[in-house]
């Protein structure tokens, strides 16, 4: 109450059995409730169902206007706590929230003019549209909004602090948060209209983003690895090794990869994650097993028909690829050969035309081999530049 009574006991009770008004004199003034939080903890993020679970220190102010003493006329007394139920309280909620779940504070803290602050702690699970086009280096924008769910003008809502101090304060807290850190807290202050009523709603965007640490580690590192050795296995001699079970002895280990980051990534998305490269990377595995099958079959040509190669096989494979690629033909042995045959050419005839055809058809799968082999290195590289260059962008 105003007036020299001050905060008694008697005084108090007045003030309890007027709860379910607003305390305003005058009716036709609106209350103003400031409202600040501090992000505490970034508890997880659900990328399948689009949910973002925080803890919020949450404070509110506003003004009681039949709270209000002389402390010097009440022995210095300048703020008393009172039960939070016993007093009106704005039914201030956060809109895009799907479970709340606050801690007990059943006080309030109460000075001389007036003015009341409520501090609470809440749980958030709020709905989020999480974007992860570029996961693990993605940065999440995600909206709390505050106003009064009854209230309309009657409730005006405006920030106790300012949105710098808000995201300092945050930070302070978040220094060595899990996955997540905090960017930056921004907001403003707007109407919210439906119909004929209006509502006064103050916005907060909190950014945050993923530590990707341990994706790269677990995930990116290992990947690569395996697409390396898929490239070093074209060294292995294609005669005389079985390439291809060795090729997909990789593919399926990088199957794995794919099962992994199924439960990972939401099963619905604005757009295609970039974490898709996986896919690209298997397809370009399986490209290389089918050029190790093509391979093999033309060497299966020399070892077990003895055909003889198309003319113009020798002359594209063999002269103009051959050339093209820098091929170098096993010049020492081949004159030994050639010497050998001289010596032996009216007794040999038919091992001198096998031995021929062997060659050319090992020239053959060699050449092919050489440039299928290149092809993939040079699609390999050029992708990896592209994710390099993009991901060092969003960085």
């Amino acid at each position: 109450e105003e007036g020299r009574s001050g905060p008694t006991h008697d005084s108090m009770q007045a003030v309890f059995d007027m709860q379910p008004f607003r305390p305003a004199v005058n009716l036709s003034n609106p209350t103003i409730t400031n409202i600040s939080f501090t992000l505490y903890a970034v508890l997880g993020v659900n990328e399948k169902a689009q949910l973002l679970t925080t803890f919020l220190w949450l404070r509110l102010f506003w003004r009681n206007e039949y709270l209000v003493w002389e402390p010097e006329e009440c022995d210095g007394v300048a703020r008393i706590s009172l039960p939070v139920k016993e007093l009106w309280s704005p039914d201030i909620i956060v809109y895009e929230v799907d479970d709340d779940v606050s801690q007990a504070c059943p006080y309030v803290y109460v000075n001389h003019t007036g003015r009341i602050r409520w501090d609470r702690m809440l749980r958030l699970v709020s709905a989020c549209n999480l974007e992860i086009f570029s996961f693990p280096f993605d940065v999440q924008n995600c909206t709390f909004t505050f106003g009064s769910y009854m209230h309309t003008r009657d409730v005006r809502v405006s920030p106790a602090l300012t949105f710098r101090e808000m995201s300092d304060n945050s930070k302070q807290y978040l220094e060595a948060s899990g996955e997540w850190e905090l960017v930056n807290i921004l907001g403003e202050t707007s109407i919210l209209k439906f119909g004929v009523d209006e509502w006064d709603i103050i916005t907060f965007w909190v950014v945050i983003r993923r530590r990707p640490v341990l994706y790269v580690v677990n995930l990116l590192i290992p990947s690569s690895f395996l697409m390396l050795i898929d490239i070093l296995s074209f060294y292995l001699p294609p005669h005389s090794v079985d390439r291809a079970s060795f090729k997909m002895t990789l593919i399926l280990g990088y199957t794995v990869f794919l099962l992994i980051m199924n439960d990972l990534l939401p099963s619905t998305a604005n757009g295609t994650p970039l974490i898709i490269y996986f896919s690209v990377c298997l397809a370009l595995m399986v490209i290389s097993l089918l050029e190790t099958v093509i391979i093999t079959n033309v060497l299966h040509h020399s070892s077990m028909k003895y055909q003889e190669v198309p003319n113009w096989v020798r002359i594209v494979v063999l002269k103009y690829i051959a050339t093209m690629i820098c091929y170098q033909w096993p010049e020492p042995e081949l004159q030994l050969i050639c010497q050998y045959l001289k010596d032996l050419h009216a007794h040999l005839l038919s091992v001198q035309k096998e031995s021929e055809l062997l060659d050319q058809w090992c020239h053959v799968g060699y050449v092919l081999d050489f440039l299928l082999f290149r092809i993939y290195l040079l699609l390999i590289s050029c992708y990896a530049m592209v994710i390099i260059t993009m991901w060092c962008i969003w960085i």
